[in-house]
């Protein structure tokens, strides 16, 4: 247990951080899910339109930091190849 004020703030302030974060990387876990049902439905234009909608997702959960960089980049990268390879 935490005696001092400062440490108490800092478990407050954790606990805050901790709860955005989760609901941060909820969202973009439930956008992700989004575009790889329209990819796995087979509507290229669902799919693009979902893709659209998590792009900003990914990025955003990125630059805040409850992703890495690279694996948001790679994320997006192969949900690309994935609906661009719907169209052949």
């Amino acid at each position: 247990m935490a005696h001092h004020a400062s440490a108490k703030k800092r478990i407050r302030q954790t606990a805050r951080r901790t709860q955005v974060n989760r609901i941060r990387l909820s969202a973009v876990r439930t956008s992700i899910r989004k575009v790889e049902e329209a990819i796995a439905g087979g509507d290229q234009a669902v799919a693009q339109a979902a893709f659209k909608a998590a792009q900003p997702m990914i990025a955003r959960g990125a630059q805040k930091g409850v992703l890495h960089a690279n694996m948001a980049s790679r994320k997006l990268s192969r949900l690309a190849k994935r609906i661009k390879e719907m169209a052949a």
